[in-house]
Order: C-alpha cells, then structure tokens, then sequence
C-alpha cells in the first residue's frame, strides 16, 4: 500500500512506499502512526507522523466529545547528511462526563536509545575517574 507521500529533492519527485518507510522507522511505529506529511529542503528531511484515532478504551458505551492534538518534535539520525526532524502528532480523548482527557501510552524514546544516551553522556562527563 504506498503512503500518499513525495519527497522532492533537487531532482523529480519520488514517491515512497509503507514498506520502504517500515526500513527506516522502528518496527511496529505504523501500528499506531500514519505517516502524513515528508519533505525536504537542503539541510534537514522532515516527516509528520499522526497517531491514528484508536481510543484507549474498552468500554464501547462511553461517548467520545472531544479530540484533540499535541505534538512532539525530535531530532533522529540523519538521512543522506541531513538532519531528521520527526513531528509526532499525538492524540488526546475526551469521555462524556469525565474530565480528564485519555491518551495512549506509546513511548517515543525507543528500545535502545535510552541505553545510548546514557553512554554518551558518560563519554561527555568531564571526568571518568
């Protein structure tokens, strides 16, 4: 299935597929992620990534009122030199007769990344001793 998405560089426009973009991000970030915007310029690629409208809830008999958005913006590894922006688009819900809003505990700080923060911040201590 391709994502309606083109990346335009300095040449013609390329269309990228799901399956090319599944190389690229972490696993299992499309099940709950549709990529929804990619573009360049020539310093940094930017895509969007908007959290699908899944509620995190079991109950069916409890009535949605309210969406809303916030978004989450990081720097990832770089692409061809360039710098990677990613832009999560997170979503929150809102229950009839609650006052608090759901959102679904997705963690964006992959297995792994953790782990190599850490080391880096070791390496950039003043003193290892």
């Amino acid at each position: 299935m391709a994502i309606g998405i083109n990346i335009i560089t300095n040449g013609p426009c390329m269309e990228l597929t799901k399956d090319m973009f599944e190389l690229i991000f972490p696993q299992g970030l499309f099940e709950w992620f549709e990529l929804t915007d990619g573009r360049s310029d020539e310093q940094q690629v930017y895509f969007t990534l908007t959290e699908k409208d899944l509620p995190p809830i079991s109950n069916a008999d409890l009535k949605i009122v309210a969406r809303k958005f916030h978004d989450v913006t990081m720097t990832d590894c770089p692409l061809r030199g360039k710098r990677t922006r990613l832009t999560f688009r997170r979503r929150d819900w809102k229950l009839e007769g609650q006052a608090e809003y759901l959102k679904r505990d997705i963690p964006l700080c992959f297995p792994g990344i953790q782990r190599e923060q850490a080391f880096a911040a070791f390496l950039q201590a003043p003193s290892r001793d």
